[in-house]
């Protein structure tokens, strides 16, 4: 079986985030112990947005440590990518990027198991984190995402413990060929009509392709990338 490492096990408080002060959990801190997880999360992981961020649909999110040598390239050295936390994850490894985990893989963590349920949509809250205005928009172009997981077996997942695939259900729905129909060739209806009828992927995503073929159009981004402003 395939198995990867953790290189970060991590959770954080709600915490006022960027001039303005919005609650947001993104900042996390790396454990060395053990956490339980549950249906919903990590314990003492905490969402300050429970509306958008969380849940059962996205309970984990992963993103590659991969990612963070071509971020240094893009925006020079910056504290954030010295090690694993700066989007915002709560687990990193290294060798599972966007172009080989699919909807539906099924992983093995500790004790527990969990399963990908759909890629993470960037917002604003990183243009805080990095204080840099266009990191949302250059997270979503270039594909450098992450993604989320839905809890099968809730248990406990210890820093060092491996991330095991252990089940595919569809291996041709990677997360890069959802996030490049959502935001690359955004009207290819054959491509949107298999994401609304993906099975494993979260409801949400799936109501998202559906609303793109009725409506024949794309939403407007602008309030998720820049909060409005």
């Amino acid at each position: 079986m395939t198995s990867f490492p953790l290189l970060g096990l991590l959770v954080g408080p709600a915490a006022p985030l960027g001039p303005r002060g919005v609650p947001s959990g993104i900042a996390k801190s790396q454990v060395a112990g053990s956490l339980v997880l549950s249906e919903t999360g990590l314990s003492g992981d905490v969402q300050g947005d429970p509306t958008r961020h969380g849940g059962t649909e996205k309970a984990l999110h992963h993103y590659p440590f991969d990612h963070y040598s071509a971020w240094s390239d893009d925006l020079g050295p910056h504290p954030l990518l010295a090690s694993p936390g700066a989007f915002g994850e709560n687990i990193a490894t290294s060798g599972l990027t966007e172009e080989t985990v699919a909807i539906g893989d099924v992983f093995e963590i500790g004790t527990a198991v969990v399963e990908v349920s759909q890629g993470r949509q960037p917002c604003w809250k990183l243009n805080e984190r990095f204080g840099r205005s266009t990191m949302a928009s250059d997270v979503q172009s270039t594909g450098r995402t992450g993604w989320y997981y839905r809890v099968l077996r809730p248990g406990t997942v210890a820093a060092g413990d491996r991330l095991t695939l252990v089940d595919r259900a569809s291996p041709d729905w990677t997360i890069e060929r959802i996030w490049r129909a959502f935001y690359v060739d955004t009207l290819n209806r054959a491509e949107l009509s298999g994401i609304a009828r993906l099975e494993r992927l979260a409801a949400g995503w799936q109501d998202h392709a559906t609303r793109r073929l009725k409506t024949n159009s794309v939403e407007d981004w602008t309030k998720r990338l820049m909060g409005g402003i």
